[in-house]
């Protein structure tokens, strides 16, 4: 299995003179003495999870497989990210048995009323996902999933509702112990977004039928082969250097492409991973994600003429799990009859081509991620290329890439203009403010 990194642009630097920093910043990682060192678990955590762990994880997957119609899982960030990004890469679009339905991610009425009444006739599990049980989002759709089965199942909703929090302490640990929900945890010493290999992420691809086992041993691939100190063995430093190169010389936007439609939340997970680790102190790349060729008859014309802020980073796939043969036509009216005979995805990966190299020849370098094929074992290996990177670059800008303070912000002012108790000065003071706003 091959990960690889190709730096395809003349005005990209080489990178072999950053050994020193890279070596300064492998040493904080491995030895966890990073900012945030104590949010490290994930390094290793795949090779401490032990048998029993899986197999109990793919025991109560194959009984929900077994017995429900639809899973319902209430998380946001991390809790629902990852693993939604490995379902919608790897599973059939359609026709899935079980659906998996993820709620929690947000506060839209409709969407939460149509998922409710779509559930109500169906057999259907619970899956919750949080550490403290109180992040607002999740516990809304949970307090409402909750009497749900409740009403629907009475005594035995226990057994329909499933737990994934913090292994002692919070309030969803202290309801899943009076209500006796069987539970897995969060390690302690592992944030959200760098989660997917572990229960909050197993738990829901091995209800989608994937196979976890794979999924884990690209994990452990990805921990032996990025956890090198030498730039020219290690693709990961190399890209994470890359990205603090291409900030310094202006490049504050990084667009991570690919060509498969498949690769969307994917995306959505990069985008997390990246924002919240490194968008600190003023500070940071912004990530952004397009997926061509769609987006090519949108964003295209901008990233081809408009600001030259931009870099991409570009996933390539180099052999689908599927392909499909462009047949002749008598009349060629669509005059495509050139094309006759070729498979579709080497028409992709030429666009895929032209693309980047118009692109960099309009000013915006390209970096690309050459994959094999998708599977769980590469998507596995290929998650963690981008956590170990992510810590990389974090470090090379001098920020703590493990946690989120900014993230607190906007949670103030909404449990404040909510009415939360205990906050009644903080109500007043958002609220002239507010009131100043609109009175322009």
């Amino acid at each position: 299995m091959r990960i690889e990194t190709r730096f395809c642009s003349p005005h990209i630097h080489k990178v072999e003179d950053g050994q020193e920093l890279t070596s300064h910043v492998h040493r904080m990682i491995q030895e966890k003495t990073a900012p945030g060192g104590e949010f490290l678990g994930w390094l290793d955590y795949a090779d401490k999870l032990s048998e029993k762990q899986i197999c109990e994880i793919e025991e109560i997957a194959d009984e929900i497989r077994q017995r429900a119609d639809v899973l319902v899982i209430s998380g946001i960030g991390g809790s629902y990210l990852g693993s939604k990004a490995v379902m919608e890469a790897l599973c059939p679009t359609y026709g899935r048995k079980p659906e998996i339905i993820f709620m929690g991610h947000h506060m839209s009425s409709e969407e939460l009323v149509e998922v409710t009444d779509y559930i109500c006739d169906k057999e259907f599990y619970v899956l919750v996902i949080s550490k403290s049980g109180k992040t607002l989002e999740p516990a809304i759709s949970f307090r409402l999933l909750r009497r749900m089965a409740e009403e629907r199942y009475g005594g035995d909703s226990s057994k329909r509702i499933i737990a994934i929090t913090d292994e002692h302490s919070g309030a969803l640990r202290t309801l899943a112990s009076q209500k006796n929900y069987r539970t897995f945890s969060i390690p302690a010493d592992i944030g959200g977004r760098y989660s997917v290999h572990t229960p909050a992420g197993l738990l829901p691809m091995a209800v989608a039928g994937l196979d976890i086992r794979a999924f884990l041993e690209g994990m452990k691939e990805g921990s032996r082969e990025y956890s090198r100190e030498f730039l020219e063995e290690n693709a990961a430093y190399r890209y994470a250097l890359m990205r603090s190169r291409l900030l310094e010389e202006g490049k504050h936007v990084e667009i991570l492409v690919n060509y498969h439609p498949k690769l969307m939340y994917f995306a959505e997970w990069f985008k997390q991973l990246f924002g919240e680790s490194e968008g600190k102190e003023n500070k940071g790349i912004f990530p952004v994600a397009m997926i061509n060729t769609t987006d090519l008859h949108s964003l295209g014309q901008y990233v081809q003429e408009g600001q030259r802020i931009l870099f991409e980073t570009v996933i390539d796939i180099l052999k689908p799990k599927a392909d499909i043969f462009i047949p002749g036509d008598e009349q060629d009216l669509d005059e495509l009859n050139y094309l006759y005979g070729r498979d579709l995805h080497f028409i992709n990966r030429r666009a895929m081509q032209a693309t980047a190299l118009a692109h960099m020849e309009g000013g915006v370098p390209n970096i690309i991620i050459e994959v094999d094929k998708l599977d769980e074992r590469n998507l596995g290996k290929l998650m963690y290329f981008f956590m170990i990177a992510c810590a990389a670059s974090g470090l090379f800008l001098g920020v703590n890439p493990f946690n989120q303070p900014g993230v607190e912000a906007y949670k103030n002012n909404m449990f404040a203009l909510l009415g939360k108790p205990g906050m009644e000065i903080e109500t007043a003071e958002i609220e002239k403010k507010i009131h100043a706003i609109q009175e322009g």
